[in-house]
């Protein structure tokens, strides 16, 4: 307990404040900046607005656990809430120099009690995440301590935004609050998730590897998708939080920000016909999908999630005319911008995202189909590509579509078709919509014919080329329906503007249900 002295004393508050602020006691502290990490209280000041920080249970203590000099005042989580932009912002910073910064019963009450205020206050809750797990010597109590909390994480989601930012270790059961949260910050060198240590892999399964092979921030922002930034440092880390805040609202009654700063594209002498010249007329030769991305949003600013993970799809937030929007596109430089599994969940996942925080959906599709392969089938592809359909299908915000160069199959119905309520659907004169690509299509349908002609080659060639022109340009979708005009290129930000304009108002409703059952 805090060092015994009179409460009557001028200096008695002062004294539990600078105890307060010395958790952990200097030598850790000292320890922590060797690691080159900083401490808690110096990642809320980092991450807030100057002077904005107003801290909560300062001076709560663990009577069950005996507080040494080394100790302090608010146990091993500091709390409270400031601002970031103006906005205020409830936040959590687990400190590792008090207790490693493992869970108590306490430290778990001071967190439930951040995240309660969060949500009944409609304000985006942010943990900074540095800590060895549950404090063994409390048994249960920690333990029941992490279900409070993961309880709190559901409820808020599709509420308020959730941010997890991985300052240090998260092991075992720890891990899944991060998980339950809308976005997961890693920076390099000091970020570990991992359900169990190298040593307990070893020993299961023979396994080796160090903590960053493991769980590492590049691990989860490449391989297991797990991490959505990865950062070099801590001040690149909470530069991106706020900066992907500035595009949210604080809760799902919110519209999204507004900004009045935009390059104004309502003149034609400002229009860049540049983007004409982007797709290649060789249907298989790649282009950088970014290339047409920053050309359509405000000010060349977009900001991609994921960017390491599942290449071949793209998911970030810009800008139309100040307004935010969600953007899901095919990568064909990657894949040849194929669906495979990866791409379905990040894909779908952001789509519901988007959705639950009223963000409209902008989708550019240029997608030959889902990825073959007995790898892909045996590892579930039909029931995660199942969640993309859902995803679109189950969106109510404004959903439009522009296919770049080409739709195949099954991949052309889950990108943000008319059959999945896309609510504006354009196409670029030069793309190709159809079952599948004119020379699949041709060798079946047209396999007898080709045989036994004279000249198979010549005639596989022609028919190929009838097959383009008669079923496969967008004008045939266009004449029934499905795509509602075919557009230049470089009119594209002007008709999603238009068409976010005429959208504003949209009002779509599911029947009454509880909630869907999304495929798993």
């Amino acid at each position: 307990m805090a060092q015994k002295m009179n409460h009557h004393s001028k200096n008695y508050l002062t004294t539990l404040r600078e105890q307060a602020r010395q958790s952990g006691g200097l030598k850790r502290i000292d320890a922590q900046h060797q690691r080159g990490k900083l401490t808690a209280r110096e990642r809320i000041l980092e991450l807030l607005d100057v002077n904005s920080f107003n801290e909560i249970d300062a001076m709560v203590s663990n009577g069950d656990v005996p507080i040494s000099d080394n100790s302090a005042l608010g146990d091993s989580v500091i709390t409270g809430f400031g601002t970031i932009q103006g906005r205020t912002i409830f936040l959590y910073a687990q400190n590792f120099p008090v207790f490693g910064g493992s869970l108590s019963q306490i430290a778990a009450k001071k967190i439930c009690k951040i995240m309660d205020l969060a949500i009944q206050n409609g304000s985006p809750c942010i943990g900074l995440i540095d800590s060895g797990g549950a404090r063994i010597q409390e048994g249960i109590k920690s333990l029941a301590g992490y279900g409070d909390i993961f309880l709190r994480n559901v409820k808020s989601s599709g509420v308020i935004p959730q941010l997890s930012l991985i300052l240090g270790p998260a092991a075992g059961g720890a891990t899944y609050s991060p998980a339950l949260t809308d976005f997961i910050f890693m920076t390099q060198d000091i970020s570990q998730m991992y359900i169990t240590g190298p040593k307990v892999v070893q020993a299961v399964t023979g396994e080796k590897s160090s903590l960053e092979e493991l769980g590492g921030a590049s691990v989860h922002s490449s391989k297991s998708g797990v991490a959505h930034f990865s950062t070099n440092d801590e001040t690149e880390c909470f530069k991106k939080v706020r900066k992907l805040l500035s595009f949210l609202p604080s809760n799902n009654m919110e519209e999204p920000p507004c900004i009045e700063s935009y390059e104004d594209f309502d003149s034609y002498t400002d229009i860049d016909y540049q983007i004409d010249d982007i797709v290649p007329e060789n249907p298989s030769e790649p282009y950088n999908m970014h290339e047409i991305l920053v050309r359509i949003l405000d000010n060349r600013d977009f900001f991609e999630i994921q960017s390491d993970f599942a290449t071949n799809m793209i998911v970030g937030f810009g800008r139309i005319k100040g307004s935010t929007v969600g953007i899901v596109a095919q990568q064909p430089m990657n894949l040849a911008g194929v669906i495979d599994i990866d791409a379905s969940v990040k894909s779908a996942r952001f789509i519901r995202f988007c959705d639950s925080f009223n963000i409209p959906i902008i989708t550019f599709a240029d997608v030959p189909g889902f990825l073959p392969g007995i790898d892909q089938e045996h590892s579930g592809i039909i029931r995660h590509g199942a969640k993309l359909i859902f995803a679109y299908a189950e969106a109510t915000v404004p959903k439009i579509c522009i296919i770049t160069r080409k739709a195949y199959g099954g991949a052309y119905i889950v990108m943000s078709s008319k059959g999945l309520s896309g609510d504006m659907n354009f196409a670029w004169p030069n793309s190709e919509i159809a079952v599948m690509g004119a020379e699949g299509a041709v060798d079946i349908i047209y396999n007898r014919e080709i045989s036994s002609s004279e000249n198979p080659d010549k005639k596989r060639s022609e028919l190929i080329n009838d097959y383009k022109n008669e079923l496969m340009n967008p004008y045939i979708a266009a004449e029934q329906g499905y795509i509602d005009e075919v557009i230049y290129p470089h009119e594209s930000r002007r008709k999603i503007a238009n068409a976010l304009a005429m959208l504003k108002n949209k009002r779509d409703q599911s029947p009454p249900k509880k909630h869907g059952n999304i495929p798993l």
